[in-house]
């Protein structure tokens, strides 16, 4: 079995995309009374002071600002670990899994406008 980090990397070398996994203690944004509704989705913008630029919710996203609380990343794998080996696409991606089988990872063209609802 690869070990995460291989699995990172081969998601980036599939795609084309540069390997820029986020930083320990790094912070995503994630909705987490969404997780129940599928698929998840994920989109990096470009990492800040406080985030490593990741966005993930279920279903639909939403305008409010209370949506996305803060998570370290190390314990997103207690609440979606499929998403981890995604979370080396660099700022511009998104993705759309189910953890059981289905995905699509796509670049954006422009992550630093296109905030998807954030």
């Amino acid at each position: 079995m690869e070990s995460l980090d291989e699995q990172r990397r081969g998601v980036c070398r599939d795609r084309g995309a540069d390997c820029l996994p986020p930083e320990l203690g790094s912070m995503v944004g994630i909705a987490l009374h969404t997780l129940d509704r599928l698929p998840i989705h994920g989109v990096r913008l470009p990492p800040t002071e406080t985030t490593c630029g990741w966005y993930i919710h279920g279903g639909e996203s939403s305008d409010a600002d209370d949506f996305y609380r803060p998570l370290c990343v190390e314990h997103l794998a207690e609440y979606c670990a499929f998403v981890l080996p995604l979370l080396a696409l660099p700022p511009g991606w998104r993705f759309m899994a189910d953890g059981e089988g289905f995905r699509d990872v796509w670049q954006d063209a422009d992550p630093a406008t296109d905030g998807g609802g954030l």
